[in-house]
């Protein structure tokens, strides 16, 4: 029997996540097709996307690989571009041995417009570098998930990827605690039974011990959360802090009375972005504040018993007249965020009653405490 050939020309042509998406290798050959090219794509408005578009362009040659996957790997192929709103349409390309039939997977021809030339390379060097890890992502959800439902959960899937990529990059002292090993953890069975803002994830594993042995196999669960920052901006000159309130639904799960929380400036870094980066960005977005210098004040786990979430906290410093309270956040994540601009010796004195009951916000009041003389000079 023939195996129907496809003619790849985006992001699938980078080897290891053609690898992962098909489940398999997949033999490969360069072919090309003349009067088209690879570009960008871009919204009608023109802001242009990291993904490819197949376009005719008179003149030009849009080059490719023709790859001959296997029945399961094409299956798995055409799930992994429903996701994205790709169909098949037939194509003739030319080979070293001559012209071909293929099918091309190609968007919905009202979605996008043309932008700019589309490089394999930049990509792969740019927002292709967590293009694997999500793909995995995206594939074990597929079993048990609608392809609308995973693209309506695309960007949080890749920012949990863009913290899994961090933690294996960050140092890990051992000078007290034990030097880890991969090794020392094997898993048996992992299981997703939830995947959306955060996901839930169970595994069966076993354990080095301090004794060596390997422990007996145990059932964890955790929720997979993406990296965030936090922010409490301080005006030295003037001696005060912004703290932002809004509504937080986990306070009222538990029943607490008032699911109001002060805190400090919050938010997810989004892939490609630096911690610090996303800081100023989220302050900007939340509180409309321009922050001067960021103090780095901390990195760590707040509840590592069953939540991956992992904070990178700043006490930044920023001119704070009265008049920079207000209401602000993005109104298309619903959200209504009061900022509050109050004296050190109020936020000491919140702690202190037990309004303030956000941790964060109690870390980074406690090494401002300690660093306050200091940055005020």
């Amino acid at each position: 029997m023939t195996v129907e050939a496809l003619f790849l020309y985006g992001t699938l042509r980078h080897a290891p996540l053609l690898t992962c998406v098909a489940g398999c290798e997949v033999p490969t050959e360069v072919a090309s097709l003349t009067d088209h090219a690879i570009t960008h794509a871009a919204t009608h408005a023109g802001a242009q996307q990291d993904f490819p578009l197949f376009t005719e362009r008179a003149g030009a040659m849009a080059t490719g690989l023709l790859a001959r996957p296997n029945a399961e790997a094409r299956a798995r192929l055409d799930a992994y571009e429903r996701v994205f709103g790709y169909d098949t349409t037939q194509i003739t390309v030319d080979t070293a041995d001559g012209p071909v039939d293929a099918i091309i997977y190609v968007p919905r021809a009202e979605l996008w417009m043309p932008g700019q030339a589309w490089s394999l390379e930049t990509w792969v060097a740019g927002p292709g570098q967590l293009a694997v890890d999500v793909a995995g992502e995206v594939m074990a959800l597929l079993e048990t998930t609608e392809p609308e439902a995973i693209l309506a959960r695309f960007g949080m899937l890749e920012m949990r990827a863009a913290s899994r990529q961090r933690a294996i990059a960050e140092p890990a002292p051992a000078t007290l605690r034990r030097q880890s090993d991969p090794a020392d953890v094997v898993v048996e069975e992992m299981r997703r039974p939830y995947t959306w803002f955060f996901g839930v994830e169970e595994a069966e594993l076993s354990f080095r011990r301090f004794d060596g042995t390997q422990s007996a196999p145990v059932t964890r669960a955790g929720f997979i959360m993406a990296d965030a920052v936090t922010i409490l901006p301080y005006d030295p000159q003037r001696d005060t802090v912004m703290l932002v309130e809004q509504f937080r639904f986990g306070p009222y799960a538990r029943g607490d009375r008032n699911p109001w929380l002060l805190e400090p400036i919050a938010g997810r870094i989004d892939p490609g972005e630096t911690p610090e980066d996303a800081a100023r960005r989220e302050t900007l977005e939340e509180t409309r504040l321009t922050l001067h210098d960021l103090h780095q004040i901390g990195r760590y786990y707040v509840s590592p018993g069953s939540v991956t979430e992992y904070l990178i906290s700043y006490v930044a410093l920023a001119d704070l007249p009265q008049s920079a309270e207000g209401v602000g956040g993005v109104a298309a994540e619903a959200e209504d965020i009061r900022a509050h601009v109050i004296p050190f010796a109020q936020l000491i004195a919140l702690i202190e009653s037990g309004e303030i009951e956000d941790a964060p916000l109690i870390i980074s009041a406690q090494w401002l405490a300690m660093n306050r003389e200091r940055l005020r000079g």
